[in-house]
Order: structure tokens, then sequence, then C-alpha cells
């Protein structure tokens, strides 16, 4: 009974003010209490200003960096299909310019040759002209040769066979009667 009398009389105290009765139940004293708000606020500051803030600010590089290094790459891939397509023209303009020389070289060398050609044959007809005008000489001289000899031989065997000596009219007109019955 005297229990229950005073089980209610704190009931009435304590429901008198919510704080009491709050920090009764859970045995919360004010002076720990404002001691832990000021450790917790210090060690929150703490940890924001050696810790949470080089890191926040360490991942606000990491990230700025990233974004640097993206628009670097987009930038790199950009000059790479740029530098692709140059090298890709100048490639074909060199194939352009190689097969043109080379038509070029083929078309030269075709007159070029062709020119040889000419100079060759014309070189050979001169030759040819040279060693039949020398064949024709060579041909004139043993001709008169053998006309000299075949009328000295003749001029012999008259004067033989006559047993005479033949004055050089005589020898003359012998040769020239024996060529003329020999060329005829």
């Amino acid at each position: 009974m005297i229990s229950e009398l005073l089980g209610t009389t704190i009931l009435a105290e304590t429901s008198a003010n919510p704080l009491t009765e709050i920090s009764q139940t859970f045995h919360l004293h004010t002076a720990n209490f404002i001691a832990q708000v000021i450790s917790f606020a210090i060690t929150l500051f703490l940890l924001k200003k050696f810790a949470f803030g080089p890191i926040v600010a360490m991942l606000e590089q990491r990230r700025s960096r990233i974004a640097e290094g993206e628009a670097k790459l987009k930038q790199i891939e950009l000059q790479l299909a740029e530098s692709e397509r140059t090298t890709a023209e100048a490639i074909a303009k060199a194939n352009e310019d190689a097969a043109r020389l080379v038509n070029e070289a083929k078309t030269s060398a075709a007159a070029l040759s062709e020119q040889k050609a000419q100079e060759a044959i014309a070189s050979a007809q001169q030759i040819l002209a040279k060693a039949e005008a020398a064949a024709a000489a060579e041909r004139a001289a043993i001709k008169a040769e053998l006309k000299a000899e075949f009328g000295r031989l003749v001029t012999a065997t008259t004067a033989q066979v006559t047993g005479k000596v033949l004055t050089s009219d005589d020898q003359s007109r012998i040769n020239q009667e024996a060529l003329a019955s020999v060329e005829a």
C-alpha cells in the first residue's frame, strides 16, 4: 500500500514535467549530457577539419582530373581521327603521284626506245650504205686491176704467139678489144 502510494506520488511528480520524466527514465544527467554534446561537437569539428575536409577535397580534385582526362581523351580521339584522315589523303595522293610517274616513265621509256630504235635503224642504214659504197669501190678497184692484169696477159700472150714486140698503141688497142669482148 505504501509502495503504491509512493509510486503514484512519483508518477504524479514525473508526469508534471516530461523532460524530468525522460531524464529519470534514461538516467540522464544534465552535466554529462552537455559534456557529451561538447565532446561530440569537438570530434565532429576535428573530423571535418582534418579527415572529411581533405578527403572531400581529394575526391573533388580526383573528379576534376578525371573530367580533364576524359576531355583530353576526346580531344586526342578527334586529333587521331583527323590524323588518320590526313594520312589516308596523303597516301592516296602519293599513290596517284606514283601511278602518274610510272605512266610518265613508261611513256618516256617507250618514246626513248622508239627514238633509239630509229637511231639504230638510221645508223645501220648508214653503215650498210658505207659498206655498199666500199664494196662497190673495192669491186671497181678489183675490176680495174683485173682489166689491167687481163690486158697485160692478153698482150703478153699475143706477143708470144705473134713473136713480135708490140708498141704501146698496139697493147692499148689489143686490151680494148679484149675487154670489149669480155664485157659483151
